[in-house]
């Protein structure tokens, strides 16, 4: 718990996780900001008892609510769904289920007139009816179950900032972007999601709202007298992310924090133009790239050069994917509402790197720093767009290893998963070539028991890995379907939500098991590790 007891607060944080001062702490981002526009801000992290809840008193505008950096059911079970055991890295027990509804109903409970706030990305991706894998079946919005005022979704700091502003001056919280309310009324600037209940009785329902999903419109779903209500997502500009990450963060981390390894990373920019089906982000920090000004970047690295447990090593330049900076429409009429295709397909996205190129040379040259490591990964396919940008890292930014995704082999699965693989030889052979004498290598992350990959496309990504000399895999993760994700849509319905194509889905836990097990060379009687 953060803040001294008895004082009067005008916002209290409520963390699933540890409170960090450090800009990749979802909490301490929002505390923050909060601080910065002259609120008084408290945080309880991990409360359990009566006491936690109490011992700041009641805020004077709100409580705002959050799991954290990560849905708490995905926190506490492993794809199979066994409680994931305690240990010094995932502190696992230490979260509630369904953390968001768990301490809005305990702050129901004590505080029986506050206002409360949900957000982070277990109120972002529940903001709909949505398949819950933990429960097999379809869970409401979590504004219903958790009785919250308001939810914020995506990245939130502008909507936190109105809605302060709102409850200072004693205004209504509807019409604020990026927030989905609970109303009796739905205007005609509302498109229309199929129904809670049509989506609970009819798959194809459920695929059709699946592909209606999106932060660019103003959504709405029909509940029994009541409608959900999303106002579309705020513009979030490279000015916006300047001023947030220039704030001064400390870097204070708690003992039990996960952010070690990234003590000293920058963010470098938010959002995802992958299109990856089973990856949350476009329905959370948006399907297009906001990266910061050069100038902010080189600013926030000459500060950590004065940090006092600054040893000249710059953990990560975060992002999505890294090699995502900068990469925007070349045409400057475009906005959000007027281009909804896929981005990384588009002959006008900036794939050229030049702007990523020339911030590593400039952050290197900055006096204090020895090393940028560019720890967190890269979309390969996109870096193959500039092989300079490819040798850069190679020769200044990797340590030992680059880590990538193919996710998978074969084209049936990779298809399913919103990806494309045809030029992974041709990344490997030009990768292998600059970096032999280096002796730098690739590490590999792959997916098995996604919608489409059965027993036989499971041994034939196990051939193509021997056939390659595939070595250096970080992991097989099992898939785990998690809320408003395409992917988890096919799980749920078995059917390609794009076309209405039945496809192949494993929902049997022993199949699940033996082809992870195929997978890691082991035995079919030896138990899979609990991951």
């Amino acid at each position: 718990m953060i803040a001294k007891t008895g004082s009067n607060f005008d916002i209290i944080l409520i963390s699933g996780e540890y409170y960090d001062d450090h800009p990749l702490s979802p909490v301490g981002v929002i505390a923050k900001v909060l601080d910065a526009k002259g609120y008084r801000v408290g945080v309880i992290e991990k409360p359990e008892t009566k006491e936690h809840y109490t011992k700041l008193g009641a805020p004077r505008l709100c409580f705002g609510v959050t799991s954290g950096s990560i849905d708490s059911m995905v926190h506490n079970y492993t794809p199979l769904k066994r409680k994931r055991v305690e240990d010094k890295y995932s502190d696992a027990t230490k979260m509630p289920d369904r953390a968001v509804i768990f301490y809005c109903n305990k702050l129901k409970e004590y505080f029986k007139s506050s206002v409360i706030v949900i957000g982070g990305i277990e109120a972002s991706l529940r903001r709909f009816a949505h398949y819950d894998y933990w429960d097999n079946n379809i869970r409401r919005s979590i504004l219903l179950d958790s009785r919250a005022n308001i939810l914020v979704y995506g990245n939130g700091e502008k909507q936190i900032i109105e809605i302060a502003e709102r409850l200072k001056h004693q205004k209504e919280l509807r019409e604020i972007e990026g927030t989905c309310v609970l109303s009796k009324d739905l205007d005609a600037s509302f498109e229309l999601l199929p129904s809670f209940k049509e989506v609970i009785e009819d798959k194809r329902k459920f695929c059709d709202m699946q592909m209606k999903f999106s932060n660019n419109k103003n959504l709405a779903q029909e509940y029994t007298n009541s409608y959900v209500l999303q106002y579309k997502y705020p513009e979030y500009t490279a000015r916006d992310l300047d001023w947030i990450y220039s704030l001064e963060y400390s870097r204070k981390l708690h003992p039990k924090s996960l952010l070690k390894m990234g003590k000293f990373s920058v963010v470098v920019h938010r959002g995802c133009v992958g299109a990856c089906n089973f990856c949350s982000l476009s329905l959370h920090q948006g399907d297009r790239i906001i990266s910061r000004s050069e100038g902010s970047i080189l600013a926030e690295i000459k500060r950590l050069t004065k940090h006092p447990g600054f040893k000249g090593y710059i953990d990560d330049f975060v992002g999505p994917s890294s090699n995502m900076y900068a990469m925007v429409c070349t045409r400057p009429e475009t906005t959000t509402t007027s281009c909804q295709g896929t981005c990384i397909q588009c002959p006008q996205l900036d794939k050229t790197h030049k702007r990523l190129i020339t911030l590593l040379r400039k952050a290197r040259q900055i006096e204090g720093v020895k090393k940028i490591f560019i720890r967190s990964g890269i979309r390969y396919d996109l870096a193959l767009e500039s092989r300079e940008y490819i040798k850069e890292i190679s020769d200044h930014h990797i340590s030992g290893c680059l880590k990538i995704a193919p996710e998978h082999f074969s084209n049936k699965v990779v298809t399913l998963m919103g990806k494309d693989n045809s030029r992974f030889d041709e990344f490997l052979a030009y990768f292998s070539a600059i970096n032999e004498r280096k002796k730098q290598a690739l590490r590999y992350y792959f997916m098995i028991g996604h919608p489409g990959d059965t027993l036989s496309e499971v041994l034939f990504l196990r051939d193509i890995i021997k056939k390659r000399h595939l070595e250096n895999i970080e992991q097989f993760q099992l898939f785990t379907p998690t809320p408003m994700t395409v992917s988890s849509c096919m799980y749920w319905t078995g059917l390609n939500p794009f076309t209405g194509k039945k496809i192949d889905v494993v929902y049997d836990y022993n199949t699940k098991k033996k082809l992870k097990r195929i997978m890691l060379g082991l035995p079919q009687n030896k138990p899979v590790a609990r991951r």
